[in-house]
C-alpha cells in the first residue's frame, strides 16, 4: 500500500530509453511523474544496441517509409540536442554484384537523402574504393561502393541524460525498484513496488500507468489487474563483438552478408571495432541473454569476407547481447519484422493504462510525444509538445562543438590533461564543469582507477546518475572497463563496496 497520499499523474514502468523519454516529456508538460526500473537505467535493450542513430536504410526494403522518415528527422533533432553523445559517422557500403543490385542501392540512397529534410549531414555518393581513403581496409576485389551518413551514439549515456532531464523537471526516478502488482481502487492505480537496493516495499498512487518494460512488457501487463490480454511480441536477440581495430580511418562499414543481412563495422573507443549484429529468436529469460560461440563465428565470417585484416574469435575483447521486443506477425525473416512502435490504450475500471510495444532508440522522443498525445483526454490541462527544441543536459555546446568546449575547459583547468578533458567532454558535455567544480589539479580528482577514471567522477556518477555497481560505471556510464585490467576493474568494485557500506552506516539510527 502507498505510504503517503500523493497521487502521481503518471507512473512509468521501465527505465529504458522509451520510458525515460516519456517521463521527461510528461514532466516538462507539468505532470507529476514517477518512474520505476527493476534494474539499472538503460540496463537491458537500451545499452545493448549497435550504438547508432540512423534512419534505417535497410528498412526501405520492407517499405517502412514512415518509420525511415521519422527516424531521419529525429536524427537531426538528436544531433542538435545532444551533440556530445550523438556524432556524425560516414558509412561505406561495398557493392557486391551477387547481392543487392546497384540500381536498388542507388534508389534507396536517393530516398534516404530526400525522405526528410537533411540539415547537418552530407548526402550519399558513389565511391571508387580503389582510389578513395574510404576503401581502406577492404580487399582489392571490392572496387566500387557507396557512402552515406548516419550517427554514432553513446546509447547508455543518452538514457542517463534523458533521465536527468526528467528528474530536473520533478520526475521521481527509482532504480532497482520492480513493479510487482498494480490494481485499480477508487479510480486510481495502486502500484506495489519492491526496492531491491533498500530491501523495502512501497507503493504509489497513479491516475495513469505506462507499461514500457521492453522485453518484459507482457510480464508487466499481466501484473496490472483488470486489463485484457495484450499483443504477442517476439523477442529477438542481437549480439555484438568488440575486437582490436580491423580497419583504419574514421568511417564505418555496412557489409552485405550472403544470407541477405547486413553487418556493421564501427570504429569504437579509439582502438577497437564494434561488429554486429546477429538476429536470433529468443525463447527464454531476457535477463539471462548472452552471445554464443556460433554468433561470434557468424560475425567474424561475415566481416572477413570483406576485410584485409581479419577478425578472429580469439580477438574478441568484449561482447554483449540484448533483446529487441518486436511486435507483428509470423514473419519468418527476422530482419523483416518491423522496428516501428505501437501504443495500446486500455482501461481497467475506468483507470487508463498505456502499453508501449516495439520502438528504436532513434525515435524515442517522437514515441514519447505520441504517448502523451494518446493521454491528452485524461490530462486536458497539460502543456504542449516541447522537447524538439530542447537540449538534453550537457548538450548546450558552443557553436563550434566539442573542440571549443575542451579549449574552454583547458583554460579553466590548465593543470588537467587535455586528453582527460576531452574524455569528460564526450561523456558529460557542458556538465563537465559541474563535475570538475572546485578541482585545480589531478590530485583533487581522488583515487585513480585507470583509463582516466577517478574517484571524483565515480562519486559524481553515484550522486547524479543513479550508478550503484561497478558494472553500471564501467560498462554503461563509461566504457572504462574496456580499457582496464582485471585488477583495475576490481579496484572500482571495491571502492563501490566501501561507498555502499558508508552510505548504509549513515542511515542507521
Amino acid at each position: 500500500m502507498p505510504k503517503n497520499n500523493k497521487v502521481f499523474d503518471l507512473v512509468v514502468i521501465g527505465g529504458g530509453i522509451n520510458g525515460v523519454g516519456i517521463a521527461r516529456d510528461a514532466a516538462g508538460r507539468g505532470l507529476a511523474v514517477a518512474l520505476c526500473e527493476q534494474g539499472d537505467l538503460g540496463g537491458a535493450t537500451s545499452s545493448t544496441s549497435s550504438k547508432l542513430i540512423h534512419g534505417g536504410l535497410r528498412y526501405l526494403e520492407h517499405y517502412e517509409f514512415r518509420l525511415v522518415r521519422e527516424s531521419l528527422a529525429e536524427r537531426e533533432v538528436l544531433l542538435r540536442s545532444a551533440p556530445h553523445l550523438v556524432r556524425p559517422l560516414r558509412f561505406v557500403l561495398p557493392h557486391v554484384s551477387t547481392q543487392r543490385p546497384a540500381w536498388i542501392i542507388r534508389a534507396g540512397l536517393f530516398l534516404y537523402d530526400h525522405l526528410s529534410r537533411r540539415v547537418t549531414l552530407p548526402g550519399s555518393e558513389g565511391v571508387d574504393l580503389q582510389r578513395s581513403p574510404l576503401g581502406g581496409g577492404l580487399k582489392s576485389e571490392y572496387r566500387k561502393g557507396f557512402a552515406y551518413s548516419d550517427c554514432l551514439v553513446d546509447d547508455a549515456r543518452l538514457v542517463i541524460a534523458t533521465a536527468r532531464a526528467a528528474a530536473s523537471l520533478g520526475a521521481d526516478i527509482r532504480v532497482r525498484t520492480a513493479c510487482t502488482r498494480a490494481e485499480v481502487k477508487e479510480g486510481l492505480w495502486q502500484v506495489s513496488l519492491d526496492s531491491r537496493d533498500a530491501g523495502t516495499r512501497d507503493g504509489l498512487l497513479a491516475r495513469v500507468l505506462v507499461d514500457v518494460a521492453g522485453p518484459w512488457v507482457d510480464q508487466v501487463r499481466s501484473s496490472l489487474g483488470g486489463l485484457p490480454p495484450g499483443r504477442t511480441i517476439r523477442l529477438i536477440k542481437g549480439s555484438h563483438i568488440v575486437v582490436p581495430r580491423v580497419h583504419d580511418g574514421r568511417h564505418a562499414f555496412i557489409l552485405q552478408n550472403d544470407d541477405g543481412r547486413v553487418i556493421f563495422v564501427i570504429p569504437f573507443q579509439g582502438e577497437y571495432s564494434l561488429i554486429g549484429t546477429t538476429e536470433v529468436e529468443l525463447d527464454g529469460d531476457p535477463a539471462a541473454v548472452a552471445i554464443t560461440p556460433q554468433e561470434i563465428d557468424y560475425l567474424c565470417r561475415a566481416v572477413n569476407r570483406y576485410l584485409t585484416r581479419p577478425a578472429r574469435p580469439d580477438d574478441v575483447v568484449w561482447s554483449y547481447a540484448g533483446v529487441r521486443p518486436l511486435f507483428g506477425d509470423d514473419e519468418q525473416n527476422l530482419s523483416a519484422i518491423t522496428r516501428d512502435y505501437e501504443l495500446d490504450l486500455d482501461t481497467a475500471d475506468g483507470a487508463p493504462a498505456l502499453t508501449v510495444y516495439g520502438g528504436k532508440i532513434t525515435t524515442y522522443r517522437r514515441l514519447a510525444e505520441h504517448a502523451l498525445h494518446e493521454l491528452e483526454p485524461y490530462f486536458p490541462n497539460m502543456g504542449p509538445s516541447w522537447t524538439e527544441a530542447a537540449h538534453l543536459p550537457g548538450g548546450n555546446m558552443p557553436a563550434d562543438g566539442l573542440g571549443v568546449l575542451v579549449d574552454q575547459l583547458e583554460r579553466d583547468y590548465p593543470r588537467l590533461p587535455r586528453s582527460l578533458l576531452e574524455t569528460l567532454g564526450y561523456r558529460h558535455g557542458t556538465l563537465s564543469r559541474e563535475l570538475l567544480s572546485g578541482t585545480h589539479d589531478i590530485g583533487a580528482l581522488g583515487q585513480p582507477f585507470g583509463a582516466q577514471l577517478y574517484a571524483r567522477e565515480v562519486d559524481y556518477l553515484i550522486e547524479h546518475e543513479w550508478a550503484r555497481t561497478a558494472e553500471d560505471i564501467l560498462w554503461r556510464r563509461t566504457k572504462c572497463g574496456l580499457h582496464m585490467s582485471a585488477h583495475e576493474r576490481t579496484n572500482v568494485a571495491d571502492y563501490l563496496a566501501r561507498h555502499s557500506q558508508s552510505a548504509r552506516a549513515k542511515t542507521l539510527p
